[in-house]
């Protein structure tokens, strides 16, 4: 396995400045966000370290020095708009723009992008099924064509006014199962975050079991439930409302056994820590802190 980290946590930062950080603090690869320009369209979207708008391949080939310069990999693209949008705009950018990635992977030569399914919150989860099922097979056809495997996060962005379908259909096992059942390609899988089901009161580690052959690139976020909170407004409220986003090591999820049953899976990839705890994001000194101290819980599991 390799430990990496998602670079949405320096979007202040220049491409450079974020890969200079990466080999310097031990780090053996990132994956690049690649949003658009123009700002996010949700909460943490919007970080564009790579744009591929109109990408050619002398812009590639200078990103790939940088990487040689600073002795780093990329693990994947990232890019986690909504293509199954309620808002019809955002949902035809999402799905033009994630062509764009996947085309610009291979100049890379990359073979991993990472992304959202989404979900138009209005809708219940059958019928958003139904959508997926429609706007994803020619998304994934375009994927397998230039060699490319994507990945799909398990995050529900389960939010008060997306409550209860959330923005992203694609958070839980059975909901797995019938992603792969209907799009059978194994350049489709998993992005897989633990944090999103500690967050659901699921079991992170048992689904590895099952779905270790679908998992193409992984996120290491911590998840804290906050007891007494949830003992005072109940499990009904949006998941945030009782839980906490935690840099691995300071929340709930056991390390070891999740990277053992990666392992056991057979799962050699990449592992990105993923900040997104509040404690940490105010200025850019506490978010170098926050990946130092996810480095330090990670890498004696890895090596």
């Amino acid at each position: 396995m390799q430990l990496g980290f998602v670079s949405a946590i320096f979007g202040d930062l220049p491409l450079e400045e974020v890969l200079a950080f990466a080999g310097g603090e031990g780090f053996d690869c990132v994956e690049v966000m690649c949003w658009p320009p123009g700002g996010p369209d949700r909460k943490y979207g919007g970080v564009c370290h790579i744009d591929v708008s109109n990408f050619t391949q002398a812009m590639a080939d200078d990103v790939r020095a940088l990487l040689d310069k600073h002795r780093v990999a990329i693990s994947a693209l990232g890019y986690y708009s909504i293509p199954l949008s309620a808002n019809e705009d955002q949902a035809t950018a999402a799905i033009a723009h994630l062509h764009k990635v996947i085309d610009a992977a291979p100049m890379l030569g990359l073979n991993n992008v990472n992304t959202f399914v989404g979900a138009n919150q209005y809708k219940t989860l059958d019928e958003n099924f139904e959508l997926f099922t429609q706007v994803f097979p020619p998304i994934v056809q375009h994927a397998e064509e230039r060699g490319i495997f994507l990945g799909i996060e398990n995050c529900p962005m389960l939010y008060a006014k997306t409550w209860p379908t959330g923005l992203n259909i694609a958070r839980s096992p059975s909901m797995w199962r019938r992603m792969f059942e209907a799009i059978p390609s194994k350049h489709f899988g998993l992005n897989y975050d633990p944090s999103h089901l500690r967050m659901q009161f699921m079991d992170p580690i048992a689904p590895i079991r099952e779905f270790g052959s679908r998992i193409l690139h992984t996120h290491a976020k911590d998840m804290r439930i906050d007891v007494e909170r949830l003992n005072d407004v109940g499990s009904l409220v949006p998941p945030m409302d009782r839980a906490t986003a935690k840099v691995p090591g300071l929340g709930d999820i056991d390390w070891g056994k999740w990277i053992g049953a990666l392992s056991d899976a057979g799962y050699q990839g990449p592992v990105c820590i993923e900040v997104e705890d509040e404690a940490f994001t105010e200025t850019l000194e506490l978010r170098k802190q926050s990946l130092r101290i996810a480095r330090n819980t990670m890498r004696p599991l890895i090596g």
